[in-house]
């Protein structure tokens, strides 16, 4: 058996997504040091709402950074197997390096807050755009994009699964993609409610803004290994972790890539560590052979840790 966790990053959250947890060690206590290095009541909003308040960007990461390392801190408290191999989708990765030992909880809650406050400034709103393009091949879908451009910016920026592209950047550049990945044979696309469109050329200036906080940060070299997005490979010290952290914001999520390079280094068990099931999903149109299970709430983490005890 060999363990790999993944983290959810930003569209796993729900009002009240924390609810499901009670009962588990150090739920509570994670979200109230997350509150305590924001000096505000994030948790508060992920409890109550309302929904709207939630889902802008800058509340956003830092809930999900929050959930995330509950569920991890949770899972170490009830004896769960440490896994060999970490990564995180999109935000989800800085969970995955506060889980390696590489990155301080606090410290990172303040460098999601001027990450999430990066991205929104970094684009007016209705600038920008994304959307979900279902059932055509990466390649196609590219070049569907650099035609769409038009002078603007518009590419893949989520390579989630075999079928499943989310595209971004200008708005109205996105739009037109759209339109001509129908004509070139996608299933389905369907405009996001995002207006920051993450992981294209748009969040360049994001990514400019962000290396100062990430300067500034104290990283150690991971004790557990993470795979980045921007590049399906490990950074082994604090220089090349600012680095690839900068780049994430421009660069795609190869997630795809990430769940083959697991299988090809011998994970039998993908565990995802958050709220929600949306990576479990990926995983299994992705490497259907690995086992998934996930943290979604107390009865999938006691069935999770009593199958892995097994």
């Amino acid at each position: 058996m060999k363990i790999a966790f993944v983290f959810p990053g930003q569209g796993s959250q729900s009002v009240g997504m924390m609810a499901g947890y009670a009962g588990l060690a150090h739920i509570d206590e994670t979200l109230a040091a997350a509150d305590a290095a924001l000096g505000a009541p994030l948790t508060a909003m992920m409890r109550d709402g309302p929904a709207e308040a939630l889902n802008i960007t800058t509340n956003t990461q830092p809930a999900m950074l929050a959930a995330d390392v509950a569920v991890w801190n949770a899972w170490l408290a009830a004896g769960g197997p440490k896994p060999s191999l970490l990564a995180g989708h999109s935000l989800g990765e800085y969970a995955a390096l506060v889980a390696s030992g590489s990155l301080d909880f606090a410290a990172a809650m303040k460098l999601v807050k001027a990450r999430s406050q990066a991205m929104q400034d970094a684009v007016p709103a209705g600038i920008g755009g994304m959307a979900a393009v279902l059932g055509i091949e990466p390649d196609m879908l590219a070049q569907v994009c650099e035609q769409a451009s038009e002078g603007e910016v518009v590419s893949c920026c989520n390579l989630n699964a075999p079928g499943q592209i989310v595209i971004g950047g200008h708005k109205s550049a996105v739009e037109r993609a759209m339109v001509l990945a129908k004509a070139a044979g996608a299933k389905r696309a369907l405009l996001l409610p995002m207006s920051v469109p993450s992981h294209c050329e748009l969040m360049r200036p994001a990514a400019e803004a962000l290396a100062a906080a990430l300067n500034k940060a104290n990283f150690q070299p991971p004790k557990i290994a993470v795979l980045h997005n921007a590049t399906v490979d490990v950074a082994g010290d604090a220089v090349a972790i600012r680095l690839v952290l900068a780049e994430q914001l421009f660069k795609p999520v190869r997630w795809i890539e990430t769940i083959e390079k697991m299988a090809m280094q011998g994970v039998t068990h993908i565990i995802e560590c958050g709220p929600g099931k949306v990576l479990a999903g990926m995983v299994k149109r992705i490497a259907p052979e690995i086992k998934c299970l996930s943290l979604a709430d107390k009865a999938s983490f006691d069935a999770a840790l009593a199958e892995l005890a097994a």
